[in-house]
């Protein structure tokens, strides 16, 4: 599954690196310690959190994620956003928990 199907199919909403959503979702990683993602989540997975700076987007390049998932209606920094366009890494948006939007990316992803 590509970002923007996700975008669409979950009515989530684009905050910024609209260039990298032709990429492939490989799978899902919910945390909000940026360590606990760098040592775990694997390349392609979009990423779940509520953390809204700039550091996100360095660890989601570092790690070749597909995108970043802000919950619980967070909206990005702006720096992020910046950062976001030159990495081309979807930085996108719900007002949903970090429970609700995982279990309805899993289900996508997994065809449940």
């Amino acid at each position: 599954m590509k970002v923007t199907e996700l975008v669409e199919q979950l009515g989530l909403k684009i905050w910024g690196g609209e260039k990298g959503l032709d990429r492939e979702i490989a799978g899902g990683y919910t945390s909000d310690l940026l360590s606990d993602v760098m040592g775990h989540a694997n390349s392609g997975k979009v990423w779940i959190t509520l953390q809204t700076h700039k550091n996100i987007i360095a660890i989601a390049s570092l790690k070749d994620l597909a995108a970043v998932v802000l919950v619980k209606g967070y909206q990005p920094e702006a720096d992020m956003l910046a950062q976001s366009n030159i990495e081309e890494i979807p930085v996108l948006g719900t007002n949903e928990e970090a429970f609700e939007i995982s279990g309805k990316i899993f289900k996508l992803l997994h065809g449940c």
